[in-house]
């Protein structure tokens, strides 16, 4: 696919900036970390801020006025809460003002061929969350599947009607050959992958090692819609620098490197 991959992009700040849910999850952050995180948010107008659960109703207040959404994640990170409980999670998410909800699949039941009950949990926090006007962002964690589930769940998620699917939750770590725990979350050929898979009106985030502008510009450039990142600032700031404003400019892709490093979300 990277001869088809162009080499110029027109884009805006503003463009770039609704492109980025700026990532408050690491089971660490204080409360004094998440407001700080959502002020963050609200200086650069990006598209929304992800919390956990219990930062709802304290990041609704925060950003109050200002034109981010709050994204609570649901299932996280690692999938395996029932079925009742993600749509009751959902469902509260909604209800204290989320308005994009991150839902991870339950990993085990994908990797052991479950689709039917992989496809129900998903229709069912999709109902529920679409009934109360908000969308629903499907996670895979991409690092645990083989290119057949990936294809599996975008086929679902296409079937589904979800409005996202998305590569990683940041915190998929996989133990490497040295006995050390890594990740790399968002590879090209996985977004190019997913892209080919989903349906026109099937979005894609990219989470997991877009720390730079040029990372923000490979994955745009393959079809990117949404990404999350904790490097909102430094990406955005690297915009201004290269001249990127209010107004569209023509912007040249970076190159692709030709091996992925670890994550880092």
């Amino acid at each position: 696919m990277a001869s088809s991959r162009p080499k110029t992009l027109k884009v805006s700040l503003p463009e770039l900036a609704k492109m980025i849910d700026h990532s408050l999850l690491h089971p660490t952050m204080t409360d004094d970390d998440v407001s700080a995180g959502l002020q963050i948010s609200r200086k650069y107008s990006v598209a929304t801020a992800c919390v956990k659960p219990y930062h709802i109703l304290f990041a609704k207040k925060i950003l109050e006025g200002s034109s981010v959404l709050v994204c609570p994640v649901i299932g996280f990170p690692h999938g395996n809460s029932t079925t009742e409980v993600k749509v009751y999670e959902a469902i509260r998410a909604v209800e204290e003002g989320g308005k994009e909800i991150d839902m991870v699949v339950n990993i085990g039941r994908v990797l052991s061929g479950k689709w039917e009950f992989v496809k129900g949990e998903i229709e069912k926090v999709n109902r529920a969350v679409v009934e109360r006007g908000a969308i629903l962002k499907v996670i895979f964690e991409n690092d645990y599947l083989g290119e057949k589930e990936i294809i599996k769940l975008c086929e679902i998620c296409t079937e589904v009607g979800v409005a996202f699917v998305k590569t990683s939750t940041g915190y998929g770590f996989v133990k490497q050959s040295n006995g050390d725990y890594n990740y790399k979350g968002a590879t090209i050929e996985h977004l190019e992958l997913m892209r080919k898979h989903v349906g026109p009106n099937v979005k894609i985030k990219a989470a997991g090692g877009v720390r730079t502008l040029d990372d923000l510009l490979r994955v745009r450039a393959v079809g990117v819609d949404r990404v999350g990142a904790t490097a909102t600032g430094v990406i955005l700031d690297e915009a201004v620098k290269r001249g990127i404003g209010a107004e569209k400019v023509e912007v040249d892709v970076p190159p692709f490197p030709t091996t992925h490093g670890g994550g880092g979300y």
